[in-house]
């Protein structure tokens, strides 16, 4: 029986309620009439249940589409406005114990390179990203307790925090690893992390279970109710997502929204982002293997409805995805992209060899992280390079309430353009300084408090005589 404040992972995710919410949606997806009040309600800004947000995306209306669409414009806009918030993955270690057949670091593949960074080598991947202008990264470590114990995690983590180079600090670290215990989820909050990320993979606990043969990860339950411990670990800002193409899209959209509903009904806060990532080619892995591919269109509806579903949550795509593709989403739905990504062990301070293929999956978005910048300026996107709301407490119910009001655009905003301006002054090319400098004094008038608006011009000001880190 479907329970969300349960918390067993099988009865928060419960496959009898998706099963029949996908019948539901099915049977009603030419009903108009459904349709349109689903559409009414989503309008409120309120979110949808999983239940609602399935019929629209079994829409099959075409005028109504459209009308989804557009809603997941308009809110996309009320939330978080044109701002589009900047980051890298960093990959620490790819030794790994787990078996997962669409990952190529898993156990079973004896050729690719293994690698793990020493501190040294961090501090130069660090330096590196530096010098592209990030100040928020995401790591990323296999799951392995004897190369990649959560003491290297903790000690990467301080070391990132530590080098400042330049003009150049990371911010804000995000930590994707795997599923761990509360007392380790504290460790990591008392490390100063951001964000805790962490895919599913899939909901779906037959497929899990047969996608994760060996290896820790097999454990569906431990897996699927991390989520919770980190929260009681204390760490509030929590990032779901799954792997598009594992099993059937609506089927993983139904148990996305499952686990969103779970994390409101527990912890009174909801997911901080959902990341919505599809299979990809790697060393050994042929995404064409997998069943369950789904086209560009159909992505982009899911992106639609999630953001109908879930409009506080942040959203994000990576580099997997193609520039066209990523163009599509922003306005649908995404808030955060990364750029100018390296999904290999090192990648950043010396490019890997060419027959050296130990990329965690084939990036399809090779641009440096001054073009995308430049791209989505071009577009009348802010980059954000901002990191305020995690170094002055906004996290977890307090970042939720100033989001769900519209009150955090009074803060996200002018700090958008304050962290722009750094990375114009610091970092951008002749071009992408120029485009930049038109787009912050247009974006000037677009501040609606005289006293905010003259305390960002005073800083833009500071920012170009050298002065950093201002922020609301």
């Amino acid at each position: 029986m479907y329970t969300p404040s349960s918390m067993k992972a099988e009865e928060f995710i419960d496959h009898q309620e998706i099963l029949d919410t996908l019948a539901y949606s099915e049977a009603h997806s030419h009903d108009r009439a459904l349709i349109k009040e689903i559409l009414e309600t989503a309008k409120k800004r309120k979110g949808l249940s999983h239940r609602e947000a399935s019929v629209l995306l079994a829409c099959a209306e075409d005028d109504l589409n459209q009308k989804i669409y557009e809603l997941a414009q308009q809110i996309k806009k009320d939330f978080y406005g044109n701002r589009i918030v900047m980051f890298a993955p960093l990959y620490l270690s790819n030794y790994c114990v787990n078996g997962c057949v669409y990952c190529p670091y898993h156990v079973v593949n004896k050729h690719i390179p293994r690698k793990k960074l020493t501190q040294e080598e961090l501090r130069r991947e660090v330096i590196a990203l530096q010098d592209m202008g990030h100040k928020r990264l995401a790591i990323e470590a296999g799951e392995d307790p004897v190369n990649n114990p959560i003491e290297y995690i903790l000690e990467c983590i301080n070391t990132i925090y530590s080098v400042h180079h330049k003009n150049g600090d990371i911010r804000r670290v995000n930590v994707n690893i795997a599923a761990t215990t509360v007392e380790n989820y504290r460790k990591l909050k008392d490390a100063g992390i951001g964000t805790y990320i962490l895919f599913q993979e899939t909901y779906h606990k037959e497929s899990y279970e047969k996608l994760h043969p060996t290896g820790p990860k097999h454990d569906y339950a431990y897996h699927t109710e991390a989520m919770d411990r980190a929260m009681e670990g204390g760490i509030d800002d929590v990032g779901l997502g799954v792997l598009f193409g594992l099993e059937l899209y609506r089927y993983e959209f139904a148990g996305l929204l499952m686990h969103a509903e779970h994390l409101e009904a527990v912890h009174g806060v909801g997911p901080h982002t959902i990341s919505v990532p599809r299979i990809r080619h790697a060393d050994d892995i042929d995404a064409s293997s997998f069943d369950n591919g789904i086209d560009d269109d159909t992505f982009a509806k899911i992106v639609a409805c999630i953001r109908i579903a879930v409009p506080y949550t942040g959203m994000i795509v990576s580099t997997r995805e193609s520039k066209a593709c990523r163009e599509k989403v922003l306005q649908l739905g995404i808030s955060q992209i990364s750029g100018g990504s390296k999904t290999s062990v090192g990648g950043y301070y010396e490019p890997e060899p060419e027959d050296s293929n130990s990329e965690q999956f084939d990036v399809s978005d090779n641009r440096t992280l001054d073009e995308i910048v430049q791209w989505l300026m071009k577009m009348n996107y802010i980059p954000s390079f901002c990191t305020a709301c995690y170094r002055l407490g906004r996290t977890g119910d307090r970042f939720m309430s100033l989001c769900k009001s519209g009150e955090i655009q009074n803060c996200c905003h002018p700090n958008a353009l304050m962290t722009l301006q750094e990375y114009l002054e610091d970092y951008a090319s002749e071009e992408t300084k120029s485009v930049g400098l038109r787009l912050i004094q247009n974006e000037l008038n677009n501040i609606p408090n005289e006293q905010v608006r003259a305390i960002v011009k005073t800083n833009l000001s500071e920012i170009t005589s050298g002065k950093r880190d201002f922020r609301f």
